[in-house]
Formats: structure tokens, sequence, C-alpha cells
């Protein structure tokens, strides 16, 4: 496929060559859009380079093959970011390390691929651990980087490596990877090495441009992954183009105490409060935060704690709503004390919370009527209710999580995202519980009553997606403990098994064993507001 100049060339940000010219989403994906933006604007935004939307075509038009020029484009981006960041890619001095991120013109959270600390190889390993000092963190990156790369590139499972994990960690006798001492990183870092080349039949890549390239290739393959196909099926975007890849130069989350990664959102997307609504995990990336799998600590814990991130994060919400016009979901890096923002989108939030937000912002003077108007179009504003179980005598909840979605869910107990499709289909309301929720899981999660998780936090993508579908969904129950067979699980001192009723409260978080009673509440208030908009938007039209 030939690619014209205008949709074929690059498109930079946060560096001396940042592109004049106007950037869409549907051009540059809606995460590379923001990007730009948000340097335009000042805020603090790694520099990068985006390959527009038409590459993805062009790959699969000609049966998964990168263009010819794509080595040609990408060395030039790559000279960029080295200009602006004083690194070299592949160097074996100051190297430069990249995300490779996907960007689809909507955005589609956690469905496409992305992979961190592309450029690590045996030459810039040890460069990097002179540059930063910190060994822990260079074995922790490159480990990360072979298991990405094997997951998303090679498409080996994700078991293989967690396997190698696990046997580690209890060899060490640590709860978590993020105990594993260097000498323990620099171990697992060389079985990973050797599992990859037992896998694949050849070592692991070692030229960073290659790396860069395959990184690239695989974005684009997790355009037609199974669970993007699917969710854009239950969304009606069957008619995007294809995704833009975003190369940024790393920041780094795992640098120790000082660093760390989260997610947050401007206002809570689940009730609609005007409050910062974040996640956040101290020496950890982003995919830590995103994929449910580790604790993460929320506001308060952050106020307490870091209280100049604290500070410097609710200016980034001031300045994002004022840029954007809209409630954000942004994520964020910390490296050595230095905040970082890495995207930003739009938040998907729950009905409830759609009207509360496009309420507030009009009061705020960020929109107007008309374009609140606009926004809520898509909702059924009679429908909209506030669900909350009622109190029953003698019942006590059995686990407490963290409410990530509100309403109620009351249903019966799978663990089995395929079977709760089918049950759905039979009429019944399954509620499906997860030990870690996955995008992998969204068929079962659009046919569910509600979802409940062991780990993961609110922003986790499973969260998320749940809040979009408006699906009930707690996180982060430690009570909760999902049999290896998958068919039962046990919370607190109370064991369910598969097809056991169970009551979700997603207000308070709490779960309770039975079907207990509901209360219905509409939003009477927000709703008076708006009927005064569509008289005033009346008579403007008949004037």
């Amino acid at each position: 496929m030939a690619l014209d100049e205008e949709s074929g060339d690059l498109f930079f940000f946060g560096s001396e060559a940042a592109d004049p010219r106007e950037a869409t989403a549907e051009t540059v994906g809606n995460k590379g859009a923001n990007l730009i933006r948000m340097a335009k604007a000042g805020l603090p935004v790694p520099p990068g380079f985006v390959l527009p939307t038409a590459h993805c075509r062009a790959y699969f038009e000609s049966g998964q093959k990168l263009p010819a020029d794509m080595s040609g484009l990408v060395s030039r981006g790559i000279r960029e970011v080295e200009k602006a960041t004083g690194l070299t890619f592949g160097g074996d001095r100051r190297p430069l390390l990249v995300a490779v991120r996907s960007g689809a013109p909507v955005s589609m959270p956690g469905m496409l691929d992305t992979i961190l600390n592309v450029g690590l190889c045996d030459r810039t390993l040890p460069a990097l651990l002179r540059m930063t000092g910190n060994p822990r963190h260079a074995w922790d990156s490159y480990r990360r980087l072979i298991q990405a790369y094997a997951e998303s590139i090679q498409g080996i499972p994700a078991e293989t490596f967690e396997r190698v994990l696990s046997e580690h960690m209890r060899s060490e006798g640590v709860p978590s990877v993020a105990e594993l001492d260097v000498a323990a990183l620099t171990r697992v870092t060389h079985d990973f090495l050797d599992l990859f080349e037992a896998q694949q039949r050849e070592p692991f890549p070692q030229n960073p441009i290659a790396q860069l390239e395959g990184a690239v290739a695989g974005v684009f393959r997790s355009w037609r992954s199974p669970r993007a196909v699917e969710y854009r099926r239950l969304n009606g975007l069957d008619d995007l183009a294809g995704t833009a890849v975003t190369v940024q130069a790393m920041v780094f989350g795992n640098m120790g105490g000082t660093s760390g990664s989260g997610v947050g959102f401007t206002r809570d997307p689940a009730t609609g409060a005007n409050e910062l609504y974040l996640d956040f995990l101290p020496n950890a990336q982003g995919e830590d935060v995103v994929s449910g799998r580790a604790p993460v600590r929320g506001v308060a814990s952050l106020q307490e704690t870091l209280p100049k991130l604290h500070r410097e994060l609710r200016q980034v919400k001031r300045q994002l709503e004022w840029l954007f016009r809209d409630t954000q979901d942004f994520e964020f890096t910390v490296q050595e004390g230095r905040l970082h923002i890495l995207q930003t989108r739009n938040a998907k939030r729950t009905p409830w919370a759609a009207l509360r937000i496009a309420s507030e912002l009009v009061a705020e003077g960020l929109i107007d009527e008309s374009t609140a108007l606009e926004r809520l179009a898509g909702y059924d504003l009679n429908s909209i209710r506030n669900v909350r179980l009622a109190p029953a005598e003698g019942v006590r909840p059995i686990g407490m999580g963290v409410a990530a979605s509100p309403g109620v869910a009351v249903g019966e107990a799978v663990f089995d995202p395929s079977l709760a499709v089918k049950w759905a289909q039979a009429g019944r309301s399954p509620v499906l519980i997860r030990a870690v929720a996955s995008t992998e899981d969204v068929a079962g999660l659009a046919a569910s009553a509600g979802l409940l998780t062991g780990r993961g936090g609110r922003t986790s993508h499973a969260a998320v997606v749940a809040r979009q579908l408006n699906k009930v969904c707690i996180v982060g129950c430690r009570e909760l403990a999902v049999q290896d067979n998958g068919k039962g699980c046990r919370i607190g001192d109370v064991f369910i098994k598969e097809g056991d009723s169970l009551s979700l409260d997603g207000q308070s978080g709490r779960v309770y064993p039975g079907k207990l009673e509901v209360v219905v509440e509409k939003p009477t208030e927000y709703l008076a507001e708006i009927g005064r908009w569509k008289k005033i938007e009346a008579a403007k039209s008949r004037s």
C-alpha cells in the first residue's frame, strides 16, 4: 500500500522537531493526538514520535509485513528523541530506552499491546547500570522487556514466565517480585533469556533497532487480537481503520522509593465527584498498576507519604480539564521525585457520573449547556438509577473490597468468563469472580451483572472497562481465595461454589452471601438541571 506524505510521515512531540501540523485522532490515534496537545501546552511529557494509523492498514494489506520505509522512519524518529534527551539508542555509555505503545482513534483501554524498556540488551544493560548507579532497576527492566516481548511479539503464554518467577520468589522466600534482590533478579533474567531461546529456538534479539521494529509490528498485530476485536464489537467500533504507534522516551517508576507509577482520574468516574481519584504504586512500572495484579495506594496514602507529588497532581488535574474540557483518565510516572505524564484520554464513566460531571462542568464554565447536552445524548437519562442494597437484619458481609463501579449485582457465582456468557444467554444473572481480572475476560464481563476480584485497583484496565459497560465492580477483596480448579472460592469463612447466590454492593465494596433486596434512587437534582437546559436550547432554536 502506498502512503501519501501526510498520512505516512512521523509526528513529533516534546522536542525541537515538534510538528506544527494539526494532529487528529484519526491520523495519529487518540493517545498520540493528546500527547502532542499536552506537550505543546507545557505539561511534563517525555519526548517521542507517532507512526500514524495508515501504517497499520499497510501492515495488514501487505500480509502482516512492515512497510518498506519503516526502517528509515523509525531511525529518523529515534534520532530526534536522542537529540531531545541527550541519550543514544543502543549506546554503550548513556543508552536511550523507549516505550512502544498503541493508539487507536478511539480509546480502547488495555485491549492493545505496550512494550516498555525497548533497547535493553546484553550490551546496553551495563551502560544503563553505570548511568543510573541502580543495578536492581537495570535487571528488573531487562527481565520485564524479555517477558513482554515474548508474550506480545512472539505469542509465548504469560504463564510460562510467571511459573519461573513464582519459583524464584518461593526460593527466596518473598511474596512479591518487588522484594527480590539484585542477585535474584539477575538469575530471573538469565532464566528468562534461556526460556525465550528454548521457546523460540533463537536467542532474544540483541539488536535494539530489531527490537523496536518487532515491537511496532507486535502493536499492529494486537489490533486484531481476540480481546481487541471483541471490545470493538461490544462498543460499535468496527469501522476504525487501525492503531497508530507511539514511540516515547522511557521514564522509570521502578528506580526505588522516590519513584513509582500511577493512573489518575480528574474526577471520580463512578460517582462524578469533583475530586482526584487515583491509584499509585511505588517502585513500579505502569503495567503493574493497570494489570490489576498488585495492591495499590490511593489519594489519602499519597497525600500523606508524598505531599509534594500530591500537590503537583492536583495542579495537573486542573491543567488537563482546562485543556481538554472534560474529565480525564491519565497515566503518570515519577522518576526519582520528578513527575512525567505519559498519556491522557477522556475518562470512561458510569451514566450517573456522566450526568453529574456534565452538570458541574457547565456550572464551572468549562463547557456550555449545548455541549453538555451533546455529551449526554447517548444516555437514556430517565433510566439512570443509583441502586443500593437494602439493609437486612442478621446478614453480615463476608468480604470487603474496593468499590470500583457503583450499583448492585445480585446473582449466581461463576468463575469462567465463557460460562458467564452461556448463563446470561440462558437468562441467568452471573456474578463473575476472578483472582485477577484481565482484559481477556471482556466478553464474560459484558455478560455478567458484576465483577469481584481478589487483587487489583480501581484504575486497572478491568475496572475501567467495567465502568464503561456500567457493570458493578469490586476489586482487591483480600478475603477472596479462588480455587485452582475454578469451580469455587472462599470469601472469609464462607465457601462459595459455582451457582451459589451472591450480592455485591458497589457503593461500599461489601460482599454478601445470598440475594438481598435492592433500593433504587433517581438523580432528580441533575435531571431537573438538564430539563432547564433543554428549555433554554428550545427557546434559542425558536428565536
